[in-house]
């Protein structure tokens, strides 16, 4: 598990985010200078990626990003309109709020991912593409593959080494059906 970031952090990140950054919307630089001035708030807020997904999220945006400037998410509802979420803030002090900031190269600022938590309600096939789920068929399949013909080539030598040509014969056979089996399936590894 991860350990919970600090009010100081937090408040620290903030104070430095908005001295080098000029937001899309003035509001959420009124929102996020709220935040700082208010630890109770502070405390309940969390820092990640994707917060549409979230019960409670705010989606601020830089003018250095081309993202949306502003979205409040509150269970399936969605509004661009900061002076509604600011009210929501002001009146859930208790809640939990999660907010995602969207600047040129986020992901590589060091004191943001200081700050970022990981988001608990990201769906977990939410970063893994089509493609990647068959390259991880066809990966598995392959294991399985190796695996079963290595067992039969063992297999094979020691029925050799018994003299005996029935099963020897029979195992063979296996291994070629295995073989072909494998040679019909589409192979995007080697691609």
């Amino acid at each position: 598990m991860h350990t919970p970031v600090s009010v100081e952090d937090k408040k620290s990140f903030i104070q430095w985010f908005l001295n080098h950054y000029q937001l899309k919307k003035r509001e959420s630089v009124w929102i996020l200078n709220y935040l700082v001035n208010h630890d109770e708030l502070l405390a309940n807020v969390h820092f990640v990626r994707e917060a549409k997904f979230c019960p409670r999220g705010i989606i601020m945006t830089s003018h250095c990003s081309e993202e949306t400037a502003f979205r409040f998410y509150k269970n399936q509802l969605v509004t661009t309109d900061a002076e509604k979420s600011f009210h929501d803030i002001r009146l859930n002090k208790n809640e939990a709020l999660y907010l995602q900031l969207n600047f040129s190269k986020s992901y590589q600022n060091e004191l943001y991912i200081s700050v970022l938590e990981e988001n608990p309600f990201i769906p977990d096939e939410y970063f893994i593409t089509q493609k990647d789920q068959e390259l991880a068929k066809q990966l598995l399949d392959m294991s399985l593959f190796e695996f079963k013909k290595k067992k039969l080539n063992e297999q094979i030598d020691r029925a050799l080494d018994d003299m005996d040509q029935v099963e020897f014969l029979k195992l063979s056979e296996q291994l070629k059906m295995l073989e072909e089996n494998n040679d019909n399936q589409p192979n995007l590894l080697r691609q």
